[in-house]
């Protein structure tokens, strides 16, 4: 018997039997957790063979996707079909406009939506299905250049592609060699490469990524302003005010108030902490005027800046609020970090 199949035996056989009275067999849980390494190992293997293989074919690829006009059409069948749509959503949401075309679908009416402006990326295992034959033919006829990510760099899909990126592996993950699994994951890689590369040749920023993904975390992390979130009507003292005028503006603002001077630009903030340690050596600290006892020059927002900056700010300073200011240094309102927070900001 051999050594695969000898695997296959140990993971088929009842899992009930014990082994020493109660509980599960130990030597079976072990052969379960020895065929997932084995499985992760090989696939971890295909992905890093592909490293050396990686060259002038490559270039070509991720050329002829950056100076594409059109959209990237990306095809494959069966398990090549899943990573194909894996591949296209990982384009298109990554600033490179990219479409699913499902072979069989596209020779019964679908290669509609392929323009001569377009590239098209072709998965294929083997490179030689009948279904791959009528796509490359119809691609070619209309002129639009082929990439091919295959097992075969001797198939007619490598034959007619432009650039080919040899996917091959030594074995599949499965027992039986036969279902695709590490082949698969080495197409994935690949593709993720491809996209990632001409991500960085077309410039694309954290700011792009947001404006793509404008309901997801990430999305409002990178695009969320400070004047998305201040509390634009906040109470504020000025410099001449005693600090007994303070108590209930810091009551409704959550612990901070901003003081400005004559021409209500930024000059310093009181906050609870302040009052606490006030109370403790000053009896008539209720008198006192604000400007003696204020934080000066405290660290401030600008409406326009992120949210997530300011968050970073707060956290790295132990500050639980911030005055947002203009820039002639005029006070616009005030930002807090539990409404940052709440919005997404971090």
């Amino acid at each position: 018997m051999s050594a695969r199949w000898q695997v296959r035996w140990r993971l088929t056989a009842p899992l009930a039997a014990e082994v020493g009275g109660e509980g599960s067999a130990p030597e079976q849980d072990r052969a379960l957790v020895a065929e997932a390494r084995r499985v992760l190992r090989l696939e971890a293997r295909a992905v890093s063979d592909l490293e050396d293989r990686l060259g002038p074919e490559f270039v070509r690829a991720c050329r002829l996707i950056h100076r594409a006009e059109g959209r990237v059409i990306v095809s494959g069948i069966g398990k090549s079909g899943h990573v194909a749509r894996k591949l296209a959503a990982t384009l298109t949401s990554t600033g490179t406009p990219a479409i699913f075309l499902h072979p069989v679908e596209g020779l019964h009416g679908d290669m509609g939506i392929v323009g001569r402006e377009d590239v098209a990326i072709l998965i294929s295992k083997s490179g030689d299905t009948p279904e791959t034959e009528g796509l490359i033919a119809y691609l070619s006829r209309m002129g639009v250049p082929i990439i091919a990510l295959t097992g075969r760099r001797d198939s007619p899909l490598a034959r007619h592609a432009q650039a080919c990126l040899d996917c091959s592996v030594a074995e599949e993950a499965c027992p039986m060699d036969l279902a695709p699994t590490s082949s698969t994951t080495a197409a994935l890689a690949m593709g993720d490469a491809l996209a990632l590369v001409v991500l960085q040749l077309k410039g694309f920023r954290e700011e792009d990524f947001a404006v793509l993904h404008p309901g997801g975390a990430l999305g409002r992390k990178l695009t969320l302003r400070v004047a998305d979130v201040m509390v634009s009507d906040a109470p504020w003292l000025g410099t001449e005010a005693s600090v007994r005028a303070c108590i209930v503006p810091l009551a409704e603002q959550r612990g901070t108030v901003a003081i400005v001077d004559a021409d209500r630009r930024v000059v310093g903030v009181l906050t609870a902490g302040d009052l606490t340690r006030l109370m403790e050596r000053d009896p008539d600290f209720l008198n006192r005027p604000v400007a003696e006892v204020m934080t000066r020059d405290p660290k401030v927002a600008h409406p326009e800046e992120l949210g997530s900056a300011a968050v970073h700010r707060m956290e790295r300073h132990g500050i639980m609020a911030l005055p947002v200011k203009a820039e002639d240094g005029r006070l616009l309102g005030m930002v807090h970090l539990h409404d940052l927070l709440r919005a997404g900001a971090a």
